[in-house]
């Protein structure tokens, strides 16, 4: 089968043959739209993209619609270069159109495969808001929510963090007091750095991160949990172990991107050399990029996005696989309400999930997304009941929030080297 990039090529280069077989790879890729039980066939008739301005970042959505007048809803991670995951999108459609979206493994698989090349940030977070709103069709189809479609509920309510702000040890302790005090959650995050860190001493970078888990540690008691993400802003495994052990003390959750992801072994390590439960996934894909770090014992806790990883299901094969390894599942969360449902879902049906990145919807651009917000109550939020995702995007909002172009600020080292972020 040809590649799609490589159809495209030829179409515009003028060759007729790969044009005529261009025309017919659609229905070689056809599974033949066909009543499932006592509900008709359903047919994919459009996708379409809402990208919109989210203050310093976009959210991006996609909406299927079906000749059945019923249409699904997902996000894709707003990447930076976010109107390229849109074109990934179109692509996309050109293969979608005219399948049944209940196959959603099917049409993943034909998402996947004939991308041939493993897809990176963009192509798997055009995948990702694809699937997510073919699961959003298949459970209103089937007048169920998602949940009860991944093997049904094993938890009543959600468990939930949010990340707290403040730049000195004073100001993150008032900030994390200030969110266990109106919502109360039972866990925060917070960074161990402050800003500027790229261009301090070690030292006193290591100093500093004993400091503000210190102070936080002081104002919110000893009961709740404190999650450290450091961002993999380290490199070495050496500097990620002494911040390790300066902040120990203060019975961190857990120690998220302590160093970058792409190296396993040294992420094992430090695993070997700390006790502290070690968190990180964010920024791998798939089940494939998943099994190398939960086979190696490199981490306690696996984060994957399920805005980037392929979507609900993926995720719930990577946490079939940690949870053989007995590890735990925290999915990375940053993005908009909608996100939050959808991995409310997951959480709700997976038995090794431990809690849920989130933002509380009570303001804008947060309050405006979805009709139905997922509220926070004493830490924890309520599992949908209605079909499908149990809510819908508010678009009318969309019209008072452009898209702007965004990337995340660099960072520099005292001698004027690029630091990571």
């Amino acid at each position: 089968m040809k590649d799609l990039k490589r159809r495209h090529f030829l179409q515009q280069a003028g060759a007729a043959p790969a044009a005529s077989a261009a025309a017919a790879l659609p229905a070689m890729a056809m599974q033949a739209a066909a009543p499932m039980g006592t509900k008709p066939a359903i047919k994919i008739t459009d996708i379409k993209t809402f990208l919109i301005g989210a203050g310093s970042r976009n959210w991006l959505y996609v909406k299927i619609y079906t000749d059945q007048g019923i249409h699904g809803i997902g996000e894709a991670y707003s990447c930076g270069p976010d109107e390229a995951t849109v074109k990934v999108i179109e692509d996309f459609k050109l293969w979608l159109i005219g399948q049944d979206p209940r196959n959603v493994q099917y049409l993943f698989d034909l998402m996947y495969n004939t991308t041939r090349f493993p897809g990176g940030l963009i192509v798997n977070a055009a995948i990702s808001g694809i699937e997510h709103a073919l699961w959003d069709i298949t459970g209103k189809a089937a007048g169920l929510p998602v949940w009860a479609l991944l093997g049904g509920k094993v938890r009543n309510k959600v468990r939930v963090y949010q990340s707290i702000g403040g730049n000195s040890p004073q100001a993150a302790a008032d900030s994390a007091k200030a969110l266990v005090e109106k919502y109360g959650y039972t866990a925060v995050k917070m960074a161990p750095h402050q800003n500027g860190d790229g261009a301090m001493a070690y030292n006193m970078v290591t100093r500093i991160a004993g400091q503000r888990v210190k102070a936080v540690r002081e104002m919110v008691g000893p009961d709740v949990d404190i999650a450290v993400d450091i961002h993999a802003r380290l490199f070495e495994v050496q500097r990620a172990l002494r911040i390790a052990r300066e902040i120990e003390e203060y019975y961190p959750f857990w120690l998220e991107e302590p160093i970058r992801c792409e190296n396993v072994d040294a992420m094992k390590k430090l695993a070997d050399h700390v006790n502290i439960p070690l968190a990180s996934g964010e920024a791998n894909y798939t089940k494939y990029e998943f099994r190398d770090l939960i086979n190696a014992q490199a981490l306690d806790i696996v984060q994957p996005d399920i805005c980037l990883c392929g979507g609900i299901l993926e995720l719930k094969k990577i946490a079939a696989m940690a949870e053989a390894q007995y590890m735990m599942v925290a999915p990375h969360n940053p993005m908009s309400p909608l996100a939050t449902v959808i991995n409310v879902h997951f959480a709700a049906s997976t038995s090794n999930f431990l809690i849920l990145e989130y933002h509380a919807p009570d303001a804008a651009p947060y309050k405006d997304i979805v009709n139905e917000p997922l509220m926070v109550k004493q830490g924890y939020v309520d599992v949908p009941t209605k079909p499908g995702w149990g809510v819908e995007l508010n678009e009318e909002a969309f019209r008072t929030m452009p898209a702007k172009a965004w990337r995340r600020a660099p960072s520099f080292r005292a001698d004027g080297s690029v630091a990571f972020i």
